[in-house]
């Protein structure tokens, strides 16, 4: 049995995803240990699986809450450029720790999170087999696939492959100081010229949280590329005490509101949400993930929400849900799409805006500005979500492809078929 040393951003929605994956590993009789900094252990809560903390001299015990308060809210150029600054950082940390690491755990393989280069650069460097995976909108690029942060909808045209080209060209610029990280430390691996995250990747197995349905239309994703769906624990998830289902009254539309474990301080967008539903005389229960304070609570069900809370069991309570109002996580979006509920995206950072573009290039929600959008604009979203048969038809047809997509069970049979720790399921083969 193999020891698998797992390396991701210092991200919740990262770390439970691929935790999850690492349960199946352990229950296979593998051993999986994560190594980031040391606030990043709080996110490791399944007791099976280990945590190896590195890096304290330059991300010491209690840094990762201003990185992550950065990250919800880089504001402006400077403070975008911060951000950027703290990726090549932790780039630059893990890149310099791994080796060491790897080699006092006996670490016989990496999974390596497509968002943290590291991973990938160390393994290979190292001649470790890795193996990549997409928590978020894959990396990989195609000169007509908008970037994941991009905006953009899908289109086949000359035009609109300029103006991915022109997207991408910005994207990369901005990027400078991580892609300059990327390219150092790929020189003193020892490896081939690199800067980017798409040029850090498995050459054995790459596996994602998507489905094909969901995506771009995509014609250059290498033959190891593997769609599983999202990767959840198989069994009772590791949620608050606090999170509980609501009293959900029959016979009235429930929407279920949550801007994920990052952006859930911001109270006013949800206000506008609240104002939005109690437009439509509909239930609202908003998680906001520890973001605000029993005041705010108060004021967001005075403003029409039927319960704030901090926590909710997202599934069970997605599987009750007539619409969800989602900052566009891929968690989220994933889940939705399991769950049957169509989405109103309000994209904030990251991944989002490409994930809300997708979700309206497949018909299972709409999308809004959280910036501008009224809440008169939001109601009248949510009531053509709540009314138009269309939505829950493509709904259908894209929970039947998660369904039949494997999850984590799959994306564990892919990475010990790829590592020839197992034979070759034939589930691997008949799915791609």
């Amino acid at each position: 049995m193999a020891h698998f040393g797992v390396v991701a951003p210092a991200f919740y929605s990262h770390f439970n995803a691929l935790e999850a994956l690492g349960g199946e590993l352990v229950a296979r009789g593998h051993r999986v240990t994560f190594i980031h900094r040391p606030d990043a252990g709080q996110y490791v809560r399944d007791p099976r699986i280990g945590f190896h903390a590195v890096g304290a001299d330059t991300h010491p015990p209690g840094s990762l809450a201003e990185s992550l308060r950065r990250a919800a809210n880089p504001g402006g150029p400077l403070g975008l450029r911060r951000v950027i600054l703290d990726m090549a950082a932790s780039t630059d940390m893990l890149c310099r720790e791994l080796p060491r690491a790897i080699d006092q755990l006996g670490i016989d393989a990496i999974v390596a999170d497509q968002m943290e280069a590291a991973g990938g650069l160390v393994a290979e460097g190292l001649g470790l087999p890795f193996v990549s995976v997409a928590c978020a909108l894959p990396v990989n690029r195609e000169p007509d696939i908008p970037l994941p942060v991009m905006p953009f909808a899908y289109e086949d045209s000359e035009r609109a492959r300029k103006i991915v080209d022109g997207s991408t060209r910005v994207y990369d610029w901005m990027m400078g100081p991580h892609a300059r990280s990327i390219a150092a430390n790929a020189a003193r691996l020892g490896l081939a010229p690199r800067k980017g995250l798409h040029e850090c990747l498995s050459p054995l197995a790459q596996v994602s949280q998507t489905v094909e349905d969901f995506d771009f239309p995509r014609r250059a994703l290498p033959a190891h590329f593997h769609h599983v769906g999202p990767l959840r624990p198989p069994g009772i998830q590791h949620l608050p005490e606090q999170s509980r289902m609501p009293a959900i009254a029959a016979g009235r539309a429930f929407v279920f509101a949550s801007l994920g474990t990052l952006q859930g301080q911001r109270f006013g967008l949800f206000r506008r949400i609240a104002h939005a539903c109690r437009e439509l005389d509909v239930q609202l229960l908003i998680a906001h993930c520890g973001g605000l304070d029993a005041p705010q609570e108060r004021a967001l069900e005075q403003a029409g929400a039927t319960w704030v809370c901090a926590f909710a069991p997202q599934q069970a309570v997605l599987a009750r849900a007539d619409a969800v109002v989602s900052h566009a996580g891929s968690n989220t979006v994933m889940d939705a799409i399991a769950a049957r509920t169509p989405i109103l995206a309000l994209p904030i950072a990251f991944d989002q805006p490409g994930t809300a573009s997708r979700v309206v290039h497949a018909g299972i929600g709409l999308k809004a500005s959280p910036q501008f959008a009224s809440s008169g604009q939001m109601a009248e979203l949510l009531k053509r979500l709540l009314e138009e048969s269309t939505f829950a038809d493509n709904l259908e047809r894209l929970s039947g492809s998660v369904a039949a997509s494997g999850g984590t069970r799959r994306a564990a049979d892919i990475i010990e078929a790829a590592l020839q720790l197992r034979g070759v399921p034939r589930e691997v083969a008949s799915l791609d």
